[in-house]
């Protein structure tokens, strides 16, 4: 992510691993201008919300919003060849844990079975609550069907900053339904046509893009 960390100034923030945030901030990109793209060919709707695209291929059409926060973190573990880390929890609640060794294929094969398994409604209740002053990369806001919203949402914090001002800053990455590559998220509330968003330690309820999330919706593994 070389281009976008030069869209602001400011300290980074690691938080407790800062082997896993600097995996973020370097996740790949396509070049600037990049179409998202569907799992099944063509064009993504909704491209307004792109501001980035993460250069990753999809691994099936089950990749949606919560399996690319599960894959973000997959991924990093599995590159950091911490394998019996990798470890999930089923819509059931049961314990998805990987046992392939270093195996691409194995690895891959994980993934796909645990998209069918899991979703919003596991994520959100196997993670903790994080408190959103201490919000770090990694972190994910998510939220499982409830009312008014038919589908629930999850999006995962790549990178925080605090800026001159002494306040942080943050982006995110998502997928969406139908599967789609993973992307950075506009913020459409943003003057400069950047990416990141500023935090309000203090607030209830937060406006990323056109998601509504509650403070008390930012978890962490």
């Amino acid at each position: 992510m070389t281009w976008l960390m030069q869209t602001i100034s400011g300290v980074r923030v690691s938080g407790n691993d800062v082997a896993y945030a600097n995996y973020l901030r370097r996740l790949p990109l396509k070049p600037k201008g990049a179409k998202v793209q569907l799992f099944t060919g063509g064009d993504a709707n909704l491209q307004s919300l792109n501001y980035a695209v993460v250069d990753m291929p999809l691994l099936s059409n089950a990749e949606q919003c919560a399996d690319v926060c599960m894959r973000l973190r997959a991924e990093y573990l599995y590159q950091a060849g911490q394998y019996g880390r990798i470890c999930f929890q089923s819509v059931n609640g049961k314990k998805l844990g990987y046992g392939g060794g270093a195996s691409r294929k194995n690895f891959e094969r994980y993934l796909r079975n645990l998209y069918g398994m899991a979703s919003t409604f596991s994520l959100s209740r196997e993670m903790a609550t994080r408190r959103l002053a201490d919000m770090q990369p990694g972190d994910v806001f998510v939220y499982p069907a409830r009312q008014g919203h038919q589908y629930g949402h999850a999006v995962m914090v790549v990178d925080v900053a605090v800026n001159k001002d002494g306040k942080k800053a943050f982006l995110l990455a998502q997928g969406n339904t139908p599967a789609r590559e993973i992307h950075v998220v506009r913020n459409f509330n943003n003057p400069f046509q950047s990416p990141w968003f500023i935090l309000d330690e203090d607030a209830d309820k937060l406006l990323l893009s056109v998601f509504r999330f509650n403070a008390t919706e930012l978890r962490h593994f």
